[in-house]
């Protein structure tokens, strides 16, 4: 997946996260509705993970195509 790709889904994840959270301006959400937030934001983490991970590999030479996403595991288990 190139930079662009990534953008475009990392956007699109975004979106879909606002909605949700303006839906719990409204009440809470329910079980469905909590697991699909949280998976947004796994999926999220792992997007940033591997744009940064690109962005590392073409600034040191390497080539960024060889970026994989890592597990959920991996990505929420980094500090801020």
């Amino acid at each position: 997946m190139r930079d662009p790709n990534i953008l475009s889904h990392i956007d699109e994840l975004v979106a879909e996260e606002h909605n949700l959270f303006k839906q719990a301006e409204h009440g809470p959400l329910d079980d469905e509705q909590r697991a699909r937030l949280h998976e947004l934001q796994v999926l999220l983490d792992q997007c940033w993970d591997l744009l940064r991970q690109r962005r590392a590999r073409r600034e040191f030479g390497e080539n960024p195509d060889d970026a994989t996403v890592r597990d959920p595991r991996t990505v929420e288990g980094y500090k801020q």
